[in-house]
């Protein structure tokens, strides 16, 4: 059966709008609605898929048209960088000439590099420390420890001693006559404007006497092996038979110095060159019986004697290790060891300190 209906009275019937009047079958009524309604939707999704297809396609520049720049760093959760020390990706590239490909970071900001005025915290020596250790813990060199403290040999640190500790890597250095800033920066290889500020000069005038901290310096590697004492391997496999010092003469019972170390082992064992050098000198003494000099560098010299055998000849050059005589008990003996002796600059100092 088919029925008209107005415009105005599908409206009212609250089914769906048609602009011209016609004739619907009763039962197609409620279909007919579903389906506009559908087609309706359809079209609402392909409107949603093609606005955002074309919102990817717009370039980055567009985009952010009306934002503030992206300087390349976030301040914040994450981030923790410096806004106003910038670097473009064409600055990094220019770094290196593979490019890209070679990249392995940016610049640090010079606010990291910044010259720092010098100052000091203190710790407390613990059971087990080691100056290694310690300058490992406090994000420093050894060097620095060692010098800021005064330390002579880093095995006689105390349990209890309050070490000053620096918030920066350096050493101390001690103003002479004639030194000036310039001259003390190319000695160290240091920024001068890095000692002003560490050390808050307002002039380049220096004052003999004065004590400088001077930033990122090392000390000599030959002074550092001896205050760690790491200069000399043993010369020989032993035992010590007699400090280094004061002792009782073993032929006078008279109390006496004793100018080395003597290490027993039997005879012909291989004696060999605590350290590098050229053999100075190689001879016969009524005490030291058969003996061997060896001339190092930093004024540093070694005496090996009461050897049985020599087996290197003046002037040669030994290196570190090498065999340059035997254990005997010539000269003034009590058996068969080596008296080992070192001298610096012409005096004797403990072997013991400057041996692995």
């Amino acid at each position: 059966m088919w029925e008209h209906f107005s415009p105005e009275q599908l409206v009212r019937k609250g089914r769906i709008f048609i602009r011209s009047g016609g004739l619907i079958p009763r039962g197609k009524v409620v279909a007919y609605a579903t389906l506009r309604a559908r087609l309706l939707i359809r079209l609402v999704l392909v409107f949603c898929l093609v606005y955002f297809a074309a919102s990817l396609s717009i370039s980055p520049p567009l985009r952010q048209a009306g934002k503030k720049e992206n300087t390349g760093f976030e301040i914040g959760m994450g981030g923790g960088g410096y806004p106003e020390h910038t670097i473009s990706e064409t600055d990094i590239l220019s770094l290196s000439p593979e490019g890209e490909s070679s990249i392995s970071g940016i610049l640090e900001p010079e606010v990291f590099s910044k010259p720092r005025i010098l100052l000091y915290d203190s710790y407390t020596v613990q059971k087990g420390d080691i100056i290694g250790d310690i300058a490992e813990k406090f994000g420093l060199n050894q060097d620095t420890i060692i010098s800021c403290n005064g330390i002579k040999n880093t095995r006689l640190i105390q349990i209890g001693q309050v070490l000053r500790i620096p918030n920066q890597d350096g050493i101390l250095h001690t103003v002479k006559n004639g030194d000036a800033l310039a001259a003390l920066g190319e000695k160290y290889q240091a920024d001068t404007a890095a000692i002003q500020k560490a050390n808050e000069l307002f002039s380049g005038t220096l004052r003999p006497g004065t004590v400088l901290f001077i930033p990122g310096a090392r000390l000599d590697w030959v002074n550092l092996q001896e205050i760690n004492g790491d200069l000399f391997i043993w010369p020989v496999s032993g035992y010590i038979t007699s400090l280094y010092g004061f002792r009782n003469s073993p032929f006078t019972g008279v109390r006496q110095f004793h100018s080395g170390l003597d290490i027993g082992s039997p005879a012909g064992t291989p004696i060999r060159a605590a350290m590098s050098g050229r053999v100075s000198a190689v001879g016969w003494d009524n005490s030291f019986g058969n003996y061997v000099v060896v001339s190092h560098h930093s004024g540093y010299r070694t005496l090996y004697a009461h050897l049985s055998l020599v087996r290197v000849k003046s002037g040669a050059y030994v290196g570190t290790g090498e065999r340059i005589g035997d254990v005997g008990s010539t000269g003034l003996s009590t058996g068969p060891h080596l008296h080992f002796t070192v001298y610096k600059n012409g005096v004797t100092v403990n072997p013991r300190t400057l041996m692995k």
